[in-house]
């Protein structure tokens, strides 16, 4: 089983299909996006990550190809975007199933499909089979279908590729054993295999577990902003008894995961997930929360509300130029929709276009024009540079400036 398209090449089916021509597989990476595709011919990666150049270096030598059309081969793995809509919080598979009827107009008999991009539990009994099966082909003999979804996390992707645990959701055993035989070839973390609908359900239980973890925390900060408290303190405290892993409380939860898995949960079953949906309203909650504490500061120091706000920070996390469902974008709509625009100013040394009104391209100039900076990401940079931040009023979503007049959540 050395024949392997890939399709979709963006942040998971590129590594992926870097890491797999590595290791010796005759690979061909399919996107429809032919400005993508002239840039990887051209030997220049798409985005930024941690060994992905080198990585990328190897697979060319190894003969990986790009191109627009998917050809014949014995594996596919579709690692295409999942969209869901935000009024009714339920998955768009139109992305997944277009791309699996593109594979039906070539694949040989026997192929596997595995769909690697994350879906809501049940999705591929609901929408993929019987989509392959409309087509006239059945799944388990003529195709096979499998769910293998991605855990892997932007900054540290070709390092958890190869050494996280992944789980194989399969409709039968020897087929489970293929799919392993293949990521084998790169991942030594455990392969679990299990039917389909548990390595669905799986995948978004992970991220809805951290997203409830996170609103605990970030109730937390609440809490103890009204109580007068340090929150970073009582969890550093509270997280020294063995049973007890509280994660850090923030300016909310982007990301295509975290911030997007738990709402199929809710979108599917929303009389049974009620804490669920809860923390999600309350990380939502959280850019709202960095604007009255904007505002308090500004009150607290008797500025004129005409004072100029920077926000550092436009990526969901540190350390990557991944801006999907970022806190900071939704902060910036927030301020649209409540101000009928924003005078705020932004900049972020990861993000090499500009994706917001108000960004500044220079750091220094950022600082010069601000009155107050919002640490919205704790980028290396911003860790680096943090002295340069002396004079200025600071308010610190990330609790990485200990800085003297400095304000936390």
């Amino acid at each position: 089983m050395n024949e392997v398209c890939v399709i979709g090449l963006g942040y998971i089916g590129l590594p992926t299909a870097l890491i797999l021509a590595s290791c010796g597989k005759h690979v061909v990476g399919v996107d429809i996006d032919e400005n993508l595709l002239a840039q990887l011919r051209d030997g220049k990666v798409t985005f930024k990550e941690d060994g992905l150049e080198e990585l990328f270096a190897q697979a060319l030598d190894r003969g990986v190809i790009f191109q627009s059309t998917i050809p014949k081969a014995q594996i596919y793995i579709v690692a295409v975007p999942t969209p869901f809509d935000k009024n009714t919080k339920k998955i768009d598979p139109s992305y997944v199933i277009t791309a699996i009827n593109s594979v039906l107009d070539v694949c040989p008999k026997g192929s596997i499909v595995i769909v690697e991009s994350t879906v809501s539990p049940g999705t591929l009994d609901r929408f993929v089979r019987p989509a392959i099966e409309k087509r006239g082909f059945n799944t388990g003999t003529d195709v096979h279908l499998v769910h293998a979804p991605e855990r892997i996390i932007p900054g540290k992707m070709i390092r958890e590729l190869r050494e996280n645990s992944r789980v194989i959701g399969a409709d039968s055993q020897d087929i489970a054993e293929v799919v392993r035989n293949m990521y084998t070839s790169f991942c030594v973390g455990e392969i679990v295999l299990t039917s389909i609908r548990t390595a669905e359900m799986t995948k978004v239980v992970e991220n809805t577990y951290r997203d409830i973890n996170i609103a605990f925390a970030n109730e937390l900060a609440k809490i103890c902003r009204q109580d007068n408290l340090d929150v970073y303190e009582i969890i550093r405290i509270a997280n020294m008894h063995p049973r007890v892993d509280i994660l850090q409380p923030g300016p909310g939860v982007g990301g295509h995961c975290i911030s997007v898995d738990p709402w199929f949960l809710v979108g599917d079953h929303p009389q049974l997930s009620l804490l669920i949906h809860e923390a999600r309203k309350i990380n939502d909650s959280m850019p709202g929360f960095v604007l009255q504490r904007v505002q308090d500061i500004i009150n607290d120091n008797n500025l004129p509300n005409t004072a100029r706000v920077g926000f550092y920070g436009i990526t969901y996390k540190e350390d990557v130029d991944d801006t999907r469902e970022s806190p900071t974008l939704q902060l910036y709509e927030q301020m649209k929709l409540n101000l009928g625009g924003s005078s705020a100013l932004f900049y972020d040394p990861m993000c090499q276009s500009i994706v917001l009104e108000g960004q500044v391209g220079c750091f220094e100039e950022f600082l010069e024009a601000c009155d107050i900076v919002v640490i919205m990401v704790g980028h290396s940079h911003i860790k680096e540079n943090i002295d340069k931040l002396k004079n200025t009023l600071i308010l610190d979503t990330r609790n990485i400036c200990r800085l003297y007049g400095c304000y936390h959540l």
